[in-house]
């Protein structure tokens, strides 16, 4: 199992500074199987490949099956990404508008055709608000496959991050039509956690044991 840490600049607290929490309530946000990826509410797919060909699409089970389920449900994309497999592939897809608030985190699978001397590259990126321009998903929380290999099996992935407020994640895939083959995506968790902040807790817990330790010296000396 991959996992990956990434903490905005916002969480960058000096561990001296940085109140006390307790554990984090896990509210999972969203869960995504990709049994239709044409009717998945709030999905955006955007091809800004030259020229355009196919967009992110349904998986195909002939290249390989998905990670949990009936065998088409993931998401894929491939070469022809690029029209007619020639050119310069980048085709997105990004969740819909998520509202995190803390600790979050973006769990998924991945795979690729079990088929060697490509150079498949996704990227995974955040980007704050509500909007779908990919100049606005300014934040690379990963790069899988390009200079290293990309898993040729569905591989785990865990990324996380600390943010406060709406966000989309998007799933990048490019590189030259000529390198590239067919890569899924599978099984898409997003979990947020709102850490309980206890040192107030703490205070009042300890004000309240130092009151009866006073109350017993009292009565000891009556």
């Amino acid at each position: 199992m991959q996992r990956l840490n990434y903490m905005l600049a916002a969480a960058a607290v000096p561990t001296s500074c940085a109140p006390h929490t307790a554990h984090a309530v896990g509210t999972e946000v969203l869960s995504e199987d990709f049994t239709n990826l044409a009717t998945a509410p709030g999905w955006a797919r955007i091809n800004r490949s030259i020229q355009p060909g196919a967009p992110w699409c349904q998986g195909n089970p002939d290249v390989f099956p998905a990670q949990a389920g009936v065998p088409d449900a993931y998401a894929a994309a491939s070469c022809l990404s690029a029209a007619h497999g020639i050119g310069r592939v980048d085709n997105w897809l990004i969740t819909p508008t998520l509202t995190l608030s803390g600790l979050t985190t973006l769990s998924f699978f991945t795979s690729r055709e079990r088929v060697n001397g490509f150079d498949d590259l996704l990227e995974v990126r955040f980007g704050s608000g509500s909007g779908t321009a990919v100049a606005s998903f300014d934040t690379l929380l990963a790069s899988i496959g390009g200079a290293a290999d990309f898993p040729a099996q569905w591989q785990p992935w865990h990324l996380d991050l600390m943010v406060d407020g709406p966000g989309r994640f998007a799933f990048r895939y490019l590189g030259d039509a000529a390198r590239l083959s067919h890569v899924g995506l599978d099984t898409v968790r997003v979990v947020t956690r709102l850490p309980e902040p206890t040192s107030r807790l703490l205070l009042v817990d300890g004000l309240g044991v130092l009151g009866l330790l006073r109350r017993h010296e009292r009565h000891e000396r009556h």
